[in-house]
């Protein structure tokens, strides 16, 4: 008789309800025995260690400890890791990928919620509705109408910074809108950006020629504080910069220190520091929208996180095969 896949559900039990909906739920046991250790918070690293013996796949998500040296260690039939969130680098180190373990992770996911809220949050900036609301509120119709004209999308020449899921995603949203969209990403070919239907620009052509700048890069060593004083500058005044992607990407003080000029304007999803203080600078600024890293939080995308989990583990367990592997070559370019 052949024993059915063991499967360990490395995450709290609250948020493994919240990412797998029932259906997905039945889905996973009929794939194979599921161990639901069912803590109350999160799995220390003892207790993944302890648990992880035995398993085949294990799923992982936020929260879920580092696969450390002893956990593993204990590993002595994993075959892959379904992690069903986006991030990987701080959880799953170089090792992981040896020994014929495979990754998967669901970063294609969250990148359609993200990308919608750099829509969004281009198209407030673009008309101000951020301040004339609250100026509606505060002085009334005819103060609010004194608004000067904004802009519009259509015709607009955005930059775009990395081509991920999300950039990617970010981009045909933007042409779909009949933006103009230039590219800066050292991966992407001229050929590929041409397929994609945009312009393929350097760094410095791309902030100083496009009005609108938005920031979708991985958090890589390569791309730490990779838009600083210097970048900034580069904007013309009235420029619009946003960041949906990762703090990590930005010189805060100096981002701070542009932004008091007044001279562009920005929205922001990620902080260095979060929660953001109550007393941080950032909170006063008008010429700024602010969001508390929520660009990816909608349910349909935590939904989305648990099927495309199951389908992959199921993908993986019928032919062996992945649509979302993560491989060790990948992680020097990915989060």
């Amino acid at each position: 008789m052949t024993c059915k896949p063991q499967i360990l559900i490395a995450l709290r039990s609250s948020l493994f309800d919240q990412l797998f909906a029932e259906e997905q739920q039945t889905r996973l046991r009929a794939l194979g025995e599921v161990t639901m250790p069912a803590p109350e918070g999160n799995l220390s690293e003892a207790r993944l260690t302890a648990l992880i013996a035995g398993h085949d796949v294990v799923i992982t998500s936020w929260g879920t400890p580092p696969f450390s040296h002893s956990v593993l260690e204990a590993a002595d039939r994993l075959k892959l890791i379904a992690h069903s969130a986006g991030s990987i680098k701080l959880l799953l180190p170089p090792p992981v990928f040896s020994g014929g373990r495979r990754v998967t992770h669901v970063a294609y996911s969250m990148s359609i919620p993200v990308a919608e809220t750099t829509l969004a949050l281009i198209l407030l900036c673009l008309r101000n509705y951020h301040k004339i609301d609250r100026k509606f509120k505060d002085d009334g119709w005819a103060a609010a109408r004194a608004f000067p004209p904004g802009g519009e999308l259509a015709g607009n020449r955005v930059g775009v910074i990395g081509a991920g899921y999300t950039g990617r995603a970010v981009i045909r949203r933007l042409l779909g809108m009949e933006a103009q969209v230039w590219l800066c990403d050292p991966y992407v070919s001229e050929a590929d950006a041409a397929e994609m239907g945009v312009r393929k620009a350097a760094l410095e052509t791309l902030m100083r020629e496009c009005p609108i700048v938005t920031l979708q890069a991985p958090a890589t060593a390569e791309t730490y504080r990779m838009i600083g004083a210097e970048q900034l500058s580069w904007l013309r005044d009235g420029a619009i910069f946003i960041n949906t992607a990762r703090a990590h990407l930005i010189d805060e003080a100096a981002l701070l220190a542009e932004l008091r000029k007044g001279r562009i304007s920005a929205a922001l999803d990620v902080f260095d520091h979060e929660p953001l203080p109550d007393d941080s600078p950032f909170r006063e600024l008008d010429n700024l929208i602010i969001t508390p890293h929520t660009a990816a939080v909608t349910h349909p995308a935590y939904r989305r996180q648990g099927e495309i989990t199951v389908d992959e583990v199921s993908r993986f367990l019928s032919a062996g095969e992945l649509r979302y592997e993560v491989t060790r070559d990948m992680l020097d370019i990915m989060a």
